[in-house]
């Protein structure tokens, strides 16, 4: 396979799903193929019983510098517009009904960052920028994203990105929220791994609620508690705390 070729890889081990935004020519832009195909290959590892986690990274040292703005010039499927490709893409990520992760090095900028976001959490390497850029070509950044930035950072700091499409570096996005962590150069692989382990060791019922919940729902209270009530898990992480043992949760997505 030529790896120089614009593509989204994936694979799975150990109950993590990798996915891999690959566009070497153009910083891993995504183009609009790869817009289209990100929520299929995200609906397939949703319903994956062997998938409890997912990490979008980047190929080599960069995250995702965008939306490649070439590809984006062809002509459009009747109907879709290159805002209505990203925005697909991003939904379906936030979506995603188990714990997301984005592992970032180098340029996470315009829809890179759009992408990041829309993950549950972000890990950094130490020297990374961030930025949202629709105001250097014009664009109007989608109300979807612009609430979910907010509601990440605040007010001000998503006004700060998108008023001036400034890009930030991993110091000032740990401080603002936009990452969770931010690790020295070299160790970003070996954390992500580590806490994806950790979190493929937890129950997935809890995770699932509370994903739904942070998200804005709240109005399931009785559905997770049935859940909660019919899975096992509870008595099993009782049991497992007072036997001293690694618990064994069986509740799947």
């Amino acid at each position: 396979m030529n790896r120089t070729e614009p593509e989204l890889r994936h694979s799975v081990s150990d109950g993590v799903a990798t996915v891999v935004i690959s566009h070497a020519a153009k910083r891993n832009a995504m183009t609009a193929a790869m817009w289209r195909a990100l929520p299929g290959l995200l609906d397939g590892l949703a319903h994956d019983p062997g998938v409890r986690v997912l990490v979008l990274t980047g190929e080599g040292g960069t995250f995702c510098a965008g939306a490649d703005i070439s590809s984006l010039s062809e002509p459009p499927v009747p109907g879709e517009t290159p805002q209505d490709l990203a925005v697909r893409a991003e939904e379906a990520l936030a979506a995603f009904p188990k714990p997301t992760l984005a592992a970032v090095r180098g340029y996470c900028v315009g829809g890179g960052c759009q992408l990041a976001t829309a993950c549950d959490l972000r890990f950094a390497e130490d020297g990374a920028s961030f930025g949202i850029t629709p105001a250097k070509l014009g664009i109007v950044y989608p109300s979807s994203s612009t609430r979910r930035l907010v509601s990440l950072v605040g007010p001000a700091a998503a006004k700060y990105l998108l008023f001036s499409g400034e890009l930030i570096d991993t110091q000032r996005a740990l401080r603002t929220g936009l990452v969770d962590e931010v690790l020295p150069e070299g160790e970003l692989g070996k954390r992500v791994a580590e806490f994806a382990r950790v979190l493929t060791s937890r129950s997935q019922l809890t995770q699932a609620a509370a994903k739904e919940f942070a998200s804005g729902r709240t109005d399931r209270d009785e559905h997770w508690a049935e859940q909660a009530r019919g899975s096992g898990d509870t008595a099993e992480g009782v049991a497992a705390f007072l036997e001293r043992r690694q618990p064994r949760f069986t509740w799947t997505v």
